[in-house]
């Protein structure tokens, strides 16, 4: 095991150990301030944090006003306050060791006005600001303006390169490092491209040889790279420390650390963390955001790929193949082909009464029950993300104009579900791809929660 040696981030020298951000409730000023407190980097997630009231409790997020736009306007205002609460927390738990950083879902509806108020807010309490799903192409500016460093998360080197050159390359001073995170090995929303195979997984080291020949060439040969997905133990990674060819390197733990004594997330989403297969993570592509995401395939996951899998196309008008008539209301008529009308029967016998189309031309069977889910899940929506596939929200303009699809969930909803006592079949439960090695980690035997602390000192043993 190569020892281990401090890297720069965020203007001090920390050990190149990055606790991952991850998303509702995933890490907290508690967690975060844990790690920070041991020398490495915690980062808090800015995705709804829990906010404080001044006696220390915590205030749940609770929604009010009848419209959606006002609703979201409560969103903002809570993890504002939310993000302040845990920064403080985090920095009183690091007791000025380490570094804190804050992580936003770049395509969290006005993620800009939160990352902004959080950082006046907590002043001098936070060092540097990670982003990802999507290009934070002014996460640069922000940073720059508050000066605290910024960390873009990419997948590819092309990512990097595009960001340098359209907003970057303006704000070099502050620019911490770039996080690669492997979209195959990821828990979480991943980077994957639309060129790039899902079920064909590319070795990360050739990925990061060509980010770094990126940097190089862009004038950043030292910038340092955060490598996350996939992140276990370093004796995995032996040949990806103090290599010149990729050079200064850390990395990013997302899995790993969500089972320890400070984690923020409920003792059954350990549980079933703990009590996952290898195979179990899949990944697939029914976020609402668009992206493909890694998630333990659960009671919830498994609803959605039945849904998928059974869904047939339709045209609203006839043709030579779909030309049998289906009433899908009193007011309105699809036609569908001949060879569908045995599969339509089959899912109404099922249960699977309830009939609707995709954005893609298709239909798709839901029982009663889950079509009035979806209908209450949409009426409540506080519009979380810039744009929506499964409530039709758009930030921009109030509604995308596409059809809303019932392929996907309403993301705000279940993972504040999960991430605050909810079930953990029936909501989703995101993971890395690493997650069954909980199994047979030595460190968590006979069901033992670690503390930070004993975690970081079993990474840094190499175990």
């Amino acid at each position: 095991m190569k020892k281990l040696q401090k890297i720069r981030l965020s203007g001090a020298d920390v050990l190149p150990l990055v606790e991952g951000g991850k998303g509702i409730n995933g890490t907290d000023g508690k967690s975060s301030g844990a790690w920070a407190k041991e020398g490495g980097v915690g980062t808090i997630s800015m995705v709804s944090p829990t906010a404080l009231d001044k006696n220390g409790r915590e205030i749940p997020e609770l929604f009010h006003e009848q419209l959606r736009e006002k609703r979201h306007r409560e969103m903002v205002e809570y993890a504002v306050k939310g993000g302040i609460s845990q920064a403080q927390i985090a920095h009183e738990t690091a007791g000025g060791n380490g570094r804190i950083h804050i992580n936003m879902l770049w395509e969290m509806a006005d993620s800009e006005e939160v990352i902004t108020r959080v950082l006046e807010g907590a002043k001098g309490l936070i060092h540097g600001v990670t982003c990802g799903a999507g290009l934070p192409y002014n996460l640069g500016a922000i940073a720059s303006e508050h000066g605290v460093y910024y960390y873009p998360i990419v997948s590819s080197a092309r990512a990097m390169q595009i960001l340098w050159k359209r907003s970057f390359k303006n704000y070099a001073d502050f620019l911490g490092g770039v996080v690669y995170e492997d979209p195959w090995l990821a828990g979480g929303h991943n980077g994957l491209s639309n060129a790039e195979n899902p079920l064909e997984p590319q070795r990360p080291y050739e990925r990061l040889i060509a980010l770094r020949q990126a940097l190089t060439a862009l004038g950043l040969p030292q910038l340092p790279i955060i490598i996350a997905g996939g992140v276990w133990s370093l004796a995995d990674w032996q040949e990806y420390i103090d290599n010149p060819e990729l050079g200064p390197v850390a990395f990013q733990f997302g899995t790993r650390p969500m089972i320890t004594k400070e984690s923020p997330i409920s003792d059954a989403w350990k549980q079933l963390m703990l009590n996952t297969k290898k195979g179990d993570v899949i990944l697939q592509k029914f976020s609402p955001t668009g992206f493909y995401s890694s998630a333990i395939k659960n009671r919830f996951l498994s609803d959605l790929i039945r849904r998928k899998e059974a869904e047939i196309p339709y045209s609203s008008e006839p043709t030579a193949e779909l030309n049998r008539t289906l009433a899908l209301s009193a007011v309105k008529t699809v036609y569908v082909s001949t060879q569908a009308q045995t599969h339509i029967e089959k899912q109404q016998q099922a249960g699977y009464t309830v009939i609707k189309e995709t954005p893609d031309s298709t239909l798709v069977f839901l029982t009663p029950q889950e079509w009035q889910e979806m209908q209450q899940q949409r009426a409540r929506c506080v519009g979380c993300l810039s744009q929506c596939q499964f409530s039709g929200w758009s930030r921009a303009n109030g509604s995308t104009g596409r059809t809303l699809d019932p392929r996907t969930y309403c993301i705000h909803h279940t993972l504040m579900e999960i991430g605050h006592g909810g079930d953990v079949q029936d909501n989703l439960a995101f993971a890395g791809h690493n997650v069954y090695r909980f199994g047979t980690d030595p460190l968590y035997a006979d069901g033992h929660i670690p503390t930070v602390h004993e975690l970081i000192n079993a990474i840094t043993a190499g175990k």
